[in-house]
């Protein structure tokens, strides 16, 4: 009987530990991915951000410097397999007033930092009342329509002066960059851009990705409102495809 008992006693131990070092190596996995995803390497370089996990949970400690940049950490992180619960208790140091220009500005710079051309990532903005002036060398007349349109659909724009010129040298947008960028950044990605935009911040969406392939549920007022979140999904960086299966629902 004694023998039986401590037999049962050391496989007890043995699963105990087991289960330990699974949580350790599931908790370090968490961390790394974290700080090796696309957002934090890309967005979130330059801010002091710590990642502690324990059985799953995690609690971000540290400094950002803008309000968007704590939301996309929390995001990011919540998006990883394994996570159960996140506490964001990132501070944001140093950031502009609410609702001014220089707040405006930083929120339209990092939206159009979401979408996958490089030009349209790199658009000088200036902001003065509300009004944006934009600037910068866009790699098609399409792609400047684009950007102003952008930016007229950010919540606070009050009107775009499109400034941006047309390269005159044809440019072969990379791939690579888009194919490479986890699920958990391009999720992120995804509802910060649905957010931001005034014609899409109201929407009841759901969004889920599979190695670039976004599944968008949720309800639309009416298919061209269906159609345009379509459109907003394949433009962020990261979207290899889109499955919008919203419904429709006028109410």
């Amino acid at each position: 009987m004694k023998t039986l008992f401590s037999v049962s006693l050391s496989a007890a131990v043995l699963l105990t530990l087991s289960v330990s070092v699974c949580a350790l190596k599931m908790d370090s996995r968490i961390e790394l991915a974290a700080k090796e995803s696309h957002v934090f390497r890309t967005y979130l370089k330059d801010d002091d951000i710590k990642i502690g996990s324990k059985d799953g949970d995690v609690t971000l400690t540290g400094s950002v410097t803008e309000n968007s940049h704590k939301s996309l950490a929390g995001d990011t992180v919540t998006n990883l397999p394994g996570v159960k619960t996140v506490d964001n208790r990132l501070e944001v140091t140093g950031a502009p007033t609410a609702n001014s220009d220089a707040w405006l500005g930083d929120k339209l710079k990092i939206t159009l930092m979401f979408y996958r051309s490089e030009s349209v990532g790199k658009a000088e903005v200036d902001v003065k009342d509300g009004i944006v002036t934009l600037r910068g060398v866009a790699d098609s007349q399409a792609q400047k329509e684009s950007t102003a349109e952008c930016a007229k659909d950010v919540d606070g724009v009050k009107e775009v002066n499109n400034e941006m010129t047309v390269s005159t040298t044809v440019v072969i947008s990379p791939r690579t960059m888009r194919e490479k960028i986890d699920d958990a950044s391009v999720a992120t990605l995804v509802r910060m851009a649905l957010v931001v935009r005034r014609s899409t911040s109201g929407l009841d969406t759901a969004i889920v990705v599979r190695r670039g392939v976004v599944t968008v549920d949720g309800r639309a007022k009416d298919a061209a409102g269906k159609d345009h979140v379509t459109k907003v999904v394949q433009g962020v960086t990261g979207v290899k495809r889109v499955k919008n299966r919203m419904t429709i629902d006028p109410l």
